[in-house]
């Protein structure tokens, strides 16, 4: 599924592609399952050709896969053959994770978690890592007080759990009809999302917290939760206020794009129970615009997914 030409919704249709080539290194995946992300709509509408290399249609969406080996190149031994895998893709051209034969470094894969089914594996690369790379930059030392906005969304929540495993004490933010998830995703303290959730994390904390991840993409509004020389992982480029009181780092999984051993260790977590799947909605492939209808209108908890 993707567009010949950027737009709407409406503009998502079947296409044909080549098969890839598989290189060394490479897999090559028979695709069951692709999760929808907010990137895939905003690349759907082109916001992404200025920096694509790929100059003619189609463009396929899609960060996320998961389904069978059905071939390796040379020197790949982390899968073999028929496993089930997961996968993030870092999209271009027609390359993407709505298409069922995809061809990704072996980097990019791992063996989906024991029991889960491909739908439920591939809701966790691009956000999980996504995730793990907002912690990783803060690095911060365990037992510190982490911040998460957006905390029922999947970044959030992912964000949520895999501080907790990190040994941190997490304050979230949360509606009042998210306010039990995020309890049961592990936030140690909840207060209202808003505006103001700055001032509400400060009364909690009211030294401020060591470290905040912002998947609402609050940016400036949310700065002074953070105490004087904490840490602050944003998404979508946001930089900072230029002050110096926070270290800001923008946070682009593509940087993890080929982490296979954090892709492996997301995938142990599952298996623990420190991280779990959350499927809000399956569609077919041909159901792909109203998947992106589903997701524009908001208030989606879960991954939505389409099967192949």
């Amino acid at each position: 599924m993707g567009v010949t030409e950027f737009g709407g919704p409406e503009a998502l249709a079947v296409v044909d592609v080549p098969d890839e080539p598989l290189g060394p290194g490479q897999v090559r995946l028979r695709v069951r399952a692709a999760a929808v992300s907010p990137t895939d709509t905003h690349l759907r509408e082109g916001a992404y050709a200025g920096r694509d290399p790929v100059t003619t249609p189609p463009w396929v969406p899609g960060m996320d896969a998961a389904g069978e080996v059905v071939e390796v190149g040379n020197g790949v031994d982390r899968v073999a053959v028929g496993d089930a895998v997961m996968a993030i893709v870092v999209p271009t051209g027609a390359h993407g994770g709505y298409r069922e034969d995809l061809v990704l470094p072996a980097g990019s894969v791992a063996r989906v978690p024991a029991g889960a089914d491909a739908v439920a594996a591939s809701t966790l690369p691009m956000n999980g890592l996504t995730a793990r790379l907002a912690l990783d930059h803060m690095a911060l030392p365990p037992g510190s007080v982490v911040a998460v906005t957006g905390a029922a969304g999947a970044f959030g929540g992912y964000v949520v759990q895999l501080a907790r495993a990190d040994g941190h004490t997490v304050v979230a933010d949360a509606s009042e009809a998210d306010e039990q998830l995020v309890r049961e995703l592990g936030a140690d303290v909840v207060v209202r999302r808003g505006d103001d959730v700055a001032a509400r994390i400060r009364a909690a904390f009211p030294d401020g917290v060591d470290g905040l991840a912002d998947g609402s993409v609050q940016d400036a509004l949310v700065l002074p939760a953070v105490r004087d020389g904490g840490k602050v992982a944003t998404v979508r480029g946001y930089r900072g206020d230029g002050s110096g009181r926070v270290e800001v780092f923008p946070t682009r999984v593509r940087d993890y794009a080929e982490n296979g051993a954090a892709l492996d260790r997301l995938r142990e977590q599952v298996e623990s129970g420190a991280v779990t799947l959350r499927v809000a909605r399956t569609f077919a492939p041909e159901e792909a615009p109203e998947a992106h209808r589903v997701l524009a209108r908001g208030g989606v908890r879960g991954r939505l997914v389409l099967t192949f």
